[in-house]
């Protein structure tokens, strides 16, 4: 019995940090496009935090939460279209204006929140609920563990593969790393570097909307003010920490999954430690890896630098 019950805690937190990584994945992937074309968008954790406040909005307003997935998404792109036009039009300091982003989005979706509920007891919804993999799920320990989650996490998974290949097989990607590397080579080609840095932006800022719209629809009914908790830091962290490719963004975010899957199962384990330390274990994680990172960095070399013709 004892053996059985080890068993099924550990199923239970390796499928819990699967699940947990979904929306960090998003917008790690996300924001690796956006800074492979020379971009540093700081205001990951500001464009969750927007997907995830349209997301209950809409799911909330409208009952329909796939539409709720959608608006996350174009809310994300707005969020971005902000970014693109500060950092490449304007040529604003990439650190200031991702800061700006996060104080105004956090100011923005609380104020809006509270106008939204005015006093009225908070608005639920039915979110996602997981969907298993025929004959896969039933495959012993890995289908509960890999093929019987919700939906959007298997799309999280497959964009890892895919933004691999958009980057290193395709001619868009070598155009998109060029940009981080040395923009003036596509220039003077006669390639607009704004608009691939525009799309880049955007892109990442749609992935880390759907994030947000995940975190919202696929964890919780109610909105919380802070209910990104640093996940978008996170993010940020993860891709330097994966040395800005797509296999080493994945490993780092499932480490940072992994540990607060086992946070959030500290209290049926029945371990006599503050939870809260158990809590901050990824964030702690973080900050070691970046101390602790002594390799070859593959960081693009114009990462922040404005482009000037």
């Amino acid at each position: 019995m004892g053996e059985l019950f080890q068993q099924t805690i550990l199923i239970s937190i390796l499928a819990g940090m699967v699940r947990i990584a979904t929306p960090i994945l998003f917008a790690a992937i996300g924001e690796l496009v956006t800074q492979r074309a020379g971009i540093w968008n700081m205001g990951v954790e500001g464009t969750m935090l927007m997907g995830a406040f349209t997301a209950y909005f809409v799911a909330t307003a409208t009952g329909s939460i796939w539409l709720a997935v959608v608006m996350a998404m174009v809310a994300g792109a707005l969020v971005g279209l902000i970014i693109a036009f500060m950092t490449v039009t304007m040529r604003v300091d990439h650190f200031i204006t991702g800061l700006a982003v996060n104080l105004l989005i956090a100011g923005l979706t609380l104020y809006w929140f509270r106008m939204y509920i005015k006093g009225r007891a908070q608005p639920t919804f039915d979110g996602f609920e997981n969907v298993p993999i025929p004959v896969l799920s039933s495959i012993p320990i890995v289908g509960e563990i890999l093929f019987d989650q919700r939906l959007l996490t298997y799309v999280a998974f497959a964009a890892v593969p895919a933004v691999w290949y958009l980057l290193y097989r395709t001619r868009w990607g070598l155009e998109l790393r060029c940009l981080g590397e040395n923009p003036k080579a596509l220039d003077i080609k006669g390639l607009s570097v704004a608009v691939r840095q525009y799309a880049a932006v955007l892109f990442g800022s749609v992935m880390t909307g759907l994030g947000g719209g995940f975190l919202m629809l696929g964890f919780s009914d109610r909105f919380l003010a802070d209910i990104t908790a640093g996940r978008g830091w996170l993010a940020i962290v993860a891709l330097i920490a994966g040395n800005w490719m797509p296999k080493g963004v994945l490993a780092a975010v499932l480490v940072f999954a992994l540990l607060e899957s086992v946070a959030t199962h500290v209290q049926v384990l029945g371990i006599d430690v503050p939870h809260q330390i158990f809590l901050a274990l990824p964030y702690l994680a973080s900050i070691l890896l970046l101390m602790g990172l002594r390799r070859q960095s593959r960081q693009p070399q114009r990462l922040g630098i404005p482009y000037f013709r």
